[in-house]
């Protein structure tokens, strides 16, 4: 009884994406009648979406990509530190650190605008990363902490008293112990980046730089005859996070219960 549940949950939660994918292979027009399949598909959807929003694509690509490094830089030195160095004052700067996570989104992008306005960082790819790092830093300091903890003291040690400086222990010895963690927060970073609506919509005032998530909005204003390219776009826009989740998987998995019972 329970497998017939659990499948009927799955086939509604999924449902919208079915019909994303429909919807996206019917010709233009299409998606008014309401054909559960395709008769003859058509990817002329997919054409369009290409060619309009093939830029911002690779222009949340390259956002995302950077937010991952920017993130996995500044978390895994702090959590090295917090984790095994014997820091004072460890319980209160994680403690800062989880609170920096409930500060709401347009409370961070108002103070950014602001600096931003005096800095030159407005329809800037730096600007982006910047502010996409703010969500992804925190939860990988959080991330790593808790999996770094689980490193025995002694390898540590030993590698130190091997002449490795405190830089060369992280980078040799503790971060290839935490290759799942590094993972699981790389892959949160970059679905945090991606998915973000609210700093690309008040960080960006013209067309220089423009996200997948901006282009896709801006898109079902201008194109609300042509249902199959907004379908088409949003399934280009749902892929990369798709197949990443699907390749880190087990990964992700052993990364987010790393540590739990430590």
């Amino acid at each position: 009884m329970s497998t017939v549940v659990g499948i009927l949950l799955l086939a509604v939660l999924l449902f919208p994406v079915y019909w994303m994918v429909n919807a996206s292979f019917q010709p233009a027009g299409g998606i008014v009648r309401g054909d559960w399949f395709p008769s003859s598909p058509d990817l002329g959807g997919y054409g369009v979406a290409l060619r309009d929003q093939g830029r911002n694509l690779l222009t949340s690509l390259v956002i995302c990509l950077g937010s991952v490094v920017l993130s996995l830089g500044l978390a895994a030195p702090a959590a090295y530190g917090l984790a095994l160095l014997g820091l004072r004052g460890t319980r209160p700067v994680l403690l800062g650190v989880l609170v920096t996570q409930m500060v709401p989104g347009i409370v961070l992008a108002n103070a950014l605008y602001g600096a931003y306005a005096e800095l030159g960082l407005l329809n800037s790819y730096l600007g982006l990363v910047l502010a996409d790092a703010t969500a992804g830093v925190p939860f990988a300091v959080v991330i790593l902490h808790t999996s770094m903890r689980t490193v025995p003291r002694e390898i540590v040690e030993a590698a130190r008293l091997d002449g490795a400086g405190r830089l060369r222990v992280l980078w040799s010895v503790v971060l290839p112990l935490n290759v799942n963690a590094l993972v699981t927060a790389a892959v949160f970073t970059f679905l945090f980046a991606w998915g973000d609506f609210l700093f690309a919509l008040a960080l960006t005032t013209t067309d220089t730089v423009r996200p997948i998530t901006l282009g896709l909005y801006d898109y079902l204003g201008a194109h609300t005859s042509q249902w199959n390219a907004v379908m088409a776009t949003a399934v280009l826009a749902s892929l990369p996070a798709a197949l990443l989740l699907v390749l880190a998987q087990r990964r992700v998995t052993s990364g987010a219960t790393g540590g739990a019972l430590d």
